[in-house]
């Protein structure tokens, strides 16, 4: 995890412009560098840096002697960075996993490049020699990339929206600020000035496509029929090689645990193969909920079960309600949803940075978008209408879960996995019958749990435990953590600030006086930035006013809680 920024062609003075990339400095907090371009004088680059994969080199801007006319800065992490040294021979100067990207694009290009990466990533190449800038971000968006781009040419690009709001230019129109789009590299053409011009724009990558590094995975060729002990087993190599591979780290390796089926899996086989890989050091597990929690009650029985070094996090209605401005200011977006759980999250982060040394941190994001977890698939129309909404979400992830999940984890250094949206498994997992995927015998993400009878990998309870939003799982059965937002903010907005909602908040007008506090303080931090968000996260195919699971006609308390 760490912190991007560059600018291309700014007609403002360089030294006042670099102070916009400082509000990044919480992605990377163990060292930073700004460096100017040689024969570009108004181009620059920015990097914050945590240090996960060799300390000794990884500095940014990535430069090796081989190609001393490339510039590259990225934040993520390459998987196969190893395999593919192997498979075409590169010679590394670095022990650095993004040095495999400057290899990629001088033997093959930047398109076939981007298609080989198998990880999470958002980058900034520059080619001085040919005189063109490279923008590209992953399948799922799992690493944050946005665009700044002036009329006249002038390009700037940040991890966060937050580092490009202030930054000055020299047209009248404004310049508007987007997120990249996952799964897409950019090609801009680098003119003398610095000023750039976009030349191309293509998706390397969907996920419903098998990706082309496949072919250089460590798990070769799979069954390919469709009978269920086949798929089972596929499911869980698959599984097991998203969690492996993403053990590289040469920081200490942790996991957050709800106590839901996803984070459980995740956790579960984390302990197993950190114990075959023999890392010299205990896996922390990590939940936060009110003492009464439905959450914090089903982790500790998971962790008990796994053997992991547990920390609950107390998490008090009080305590949630506090953080909400900070949470939306590391957020940059005023979803409803997001924000309720967002909370949580940011807190356990927290709690993580300031009193453990785990620093890369599994999660479990994805799996009820990949796996028609959500309550509301029990009422999907057909097989079809499920499979083409889980495909929705998937790409929507950058806007909401992955989006919660990144910034979150970042607002304290952290850096965050999601071995559930690997990009071999989602492809696998989507390339099944569309009837294999709906909810079944009244259980969502039937054929996920399946997948895992009989191992004893997490308990039996926890393995067909029901779905609970993270949210809500929080806080008792009785109360709910958006019950206690709801009453707090309503006294904070007044019912005149209500009947006005629509004129004042013409795009996405809140409905709710919670919604309307969320977009109050969002604009306070973001003004006239509503359009990062295009549309709230809402329950589909049921008449739903609010996105919390427990307000659904559809859900049940889990019978064990």
């Amino acid at each position: 995890m760490c912190g991007i920024w560059a600018l291309f062609g700014s007609d403002e003075c360089l030294s006042v412009q670099c102070t916009c990339a400082m509000k990044i400095a919480h992605r990377g907090p163990d060292a930073f560098r700004f460096e100017n371009v040689n024969g570009f004088t108004n181009c620059c680059f920015g990097f914050h840096r945590l240090a996960i994969v060799d300390q000794l080199y990884g500095m940014q801007p990535l430069r090796v002697k081989k190609f001393p006319y490339l510039w590259l800065c990225y934040n993520g992490e390459i998987y196969n960075h190893q395999a593919l040294k192997t498979k075409f021979d590169f010679d590394y100067q670095t022990k650095v996993d993004g040095e495999v990207l400057l290899h990629l694009y001088d033997r093959f290009g930047i398109q076939k490049m981007a298609s080989l990466l198998d990880g999470v990533f958002a980058f900034i190449l520059l080619d001085t020699a040919n005189r063109k800038v490279y923008l590209g971000r992953d399948t799922y968006g799992v690493r944050p990339l946005f665009k700044f781009l002036a009329d006249d040419g002038f390009l700037a690009v940040c991890s966060e929206a937050k580092g490009l709001v202030e930054i000055t230019h020299s047209m009248e129109t404004a310049a508007s600020i987007v997120p990249f789009l996952p799964g897409y590299f950019e090609v801009f053409d680098l003119k003398l000035n610095g000023k750039v011009q976009s030349v191309q724009f293509e998706q390397f990558h969907c996920c419903t496509r098998e990706p082309a590094h496949a072919l250089y995975d460590t798990v070769e060729g799979l069954s390919s029929d469709f009978g269920e002990e086949t798929v089972k087993r596929n499911i869980r190599t698959l599984f097991e090689n998203a969690v492996r591979k993403r053990l590289m780290a040469h920081r200490r390796i942790g996991c957050l645990l709800s106590g839901g089926l996803d984070s459980s899996l995740v956790a579960a086989m984390l302990l197993k193969l950190s114990k075959e890989e023999k890392l010299p050091y205990s896996i922390q597990t990590f939940s936060i909920g009110a003492e009464d929690s439905p959450d914090v009650m089903a982790a500790e029985k998971v962790a008990a079960h796994i053997g992991s070094e547990h920390h609950k996090v107390e998490f008090t209605a009080e305590e949630g309600v506090k953080a909400v401005e900070d949470v939306i200011f590391h957020l940059e977006t005023y979803d409803i949803t997001t924000v309720r759980a967002s909370v949580g999250m940011y807190l356990v982060s927290k709690y993580i940075r300031e009193k453990t040394d785990s620093v890369v941190i599994f999660s479990g994001e994805g799996s009820d978008e990949l796996t028609q977890g959500y309550l509301y698939f029990h009422k999907a129309p057909s097989a079809k209408a499920g499979a083409d909404d889980s495909i929705r979400l998937l790409k929507e992830l950058y806007l909401f879960d992955v989006l919660r999940a990144d910034r979150t984890t970042a607002a304290h250094g952290l850096e965050l996995r999601v071995p559930f949206l690997d990009h071999r498994f989602t492809a696998y997992y989507l390339s099944l019958p569309e009837e294999m995927r709906t909810p079944k015998d009244g259980v969502e993400k039937h054929l996920l749990r399946d997948s895992f009878k009989g191992l004893n990998l997490i308990p039996d309870e926890i393995l067909w435990r029901r779905k609970e939003a993270f949210s809500d799982g929080m806080m008792s059965e009785k109360k709910s953590w958006y019950n206690y937002l709801q009453e707090h903010l309503d006294s904070v907005v007044n019912d005149s600030q209500m009947e006005k909602a629509e004129q004042t908040f013409p795009h996405n007008p809140p409905r709710t006086k919670e919604a309307y506090y969320y977009r109050q303080v969002f604009e306070k931090f973001f003004p006239g930035r509503a359009q990062w968000l295009s549309h709230y996260w809402m329950p589909c195919w049921i008449s739903a006013t609010d996105p919390s699971a427990r307000t659904l006609s559809i859900y049940k308390p889990d019978k064990h809680q």
